[in-house]
């Protein structure tokens, strides 16, 4: 009886499975996807870096804060629907092999220490980015070397690659989808 069973379950699945109906409605075309730098419509990717960057505190707010301006770094139009990712400079990694890479972290980034933790966090508009240092104990006796000399890279993702799934806190990751390599990032002394 339980092999009748099982021959008469494998027929029904064969049938179930070989059966097909009419095919569906076609579905709607998805938009092109960015092509390197240069996407959609003149669509523009741009990775650039700012290098001695210095906080200032501001006693009011117990915060340290600094505004990079897109227009100073960029040459063109940043959109309200346009992704902004920060990564801060966390040194070299040097391998067995010898080689060194440098290590960067994509913030928000938080960083306990003795005194408490720091968070550097970032908060963009079509204009500028602003990076502030927040902290849970009193910041004017912040060590300068997280406020003073700092290195940050921003990366402007067009909104339609914005959408896309791709591990936005790897910053070689995202170069790499965006179709930047290292040359093409703009290097800039902060003043």
């Amino acid at each position: 009886m339980k092999n009748i069973a099982v021959v008469l379950g494998a027929f029904l699945t064969l049938f179930i499975v070989a059966c097909e109906g009419d095919p569906g409605p076609p579905g709607l075309d998805g938009l092109p996807g960015p092509e390197g730098p240069q996407g959609e419509d003149g669509i523009q990717a741009q990775v650039f870096e700012v290098e001695g960057v210095n906080f200032n505190y501001n006693d009011a707010s117990n915060l340290y804060e600094t505004l990079l301006p897109f227009s100073d770094f960029t040459s063109f139009e940043v959109l309200p629907n346009d992704a902004v990712l920060v990564y801060q400079f966390g040194g070299t990694a040097e391998f067995d092999d010898g080689n060194e890479e440098n290590v960067w972290n994509q913030i928000p980034q938080t960083y306990f220490l003795e005194q408490g933790s720091i968070q550097f966090l970032p908060g963009h508009t079509t204009k500028d980015v602003e990076i502030l240092i927040t902290g849970n104990f009193d910041l004017s006796t912040l060590d300068p070397g997280f406020t003073d000399n700092q290195i940050f890279r921003v990366v402007i993702v067009p909104g339609v690659a914005a959408e896309a799934k791709l591990d936005k806190s790897d910053l070689n990751a995202v170069m790499n989808s965006l179709g930047v390599t290292e040359k093409d990032v703009q290097k800039v002394q902060f003043d």
